[in-house]
């Protein structure tokens, strides 16, 4: 097939395709654009969006409790080893 032949294939490819994909990607735009989501979704959304946030922040709040556990057992672990280390007293 001559490149001329090819380059017109594929462009009509191209176009066809456009054309065909446009109503569905036009849909998916404005369905993550949220014109169309009623009250209730709105809501429900809302509802979520804040329980994953106070979600996150009992999460941090864990992991700040946890930080200060492990430096602790760390101050304890090296306070024992220095025990350990030195020589008993007389």
């Amino acid at each position: 097939m001559p490149p001329e032949g090819v380059a017109f294939l594929f462009t009509l490819t191209i176009i066809g395709a456009t054309i065909l994909l446009f109503p569905l990607v036009r849909a998916f735009a404005e369905r993550i654009r949220g014109k169309n989501v009623d009250a209730g979704v709105r809501e429900e959304l809302q509802v979520l969006r804040e329980d994953l946030l106070a979600e996150i922040q009992h999460a941090r709040r864990e992991i700040g409790d946890f930080g200060e556990r492990v430096d602790f057992l760390e101050r304890f672990i090296a306070k024992q080893r220095e025990a350990e280390r030195l020589p008993p007293v007389r």
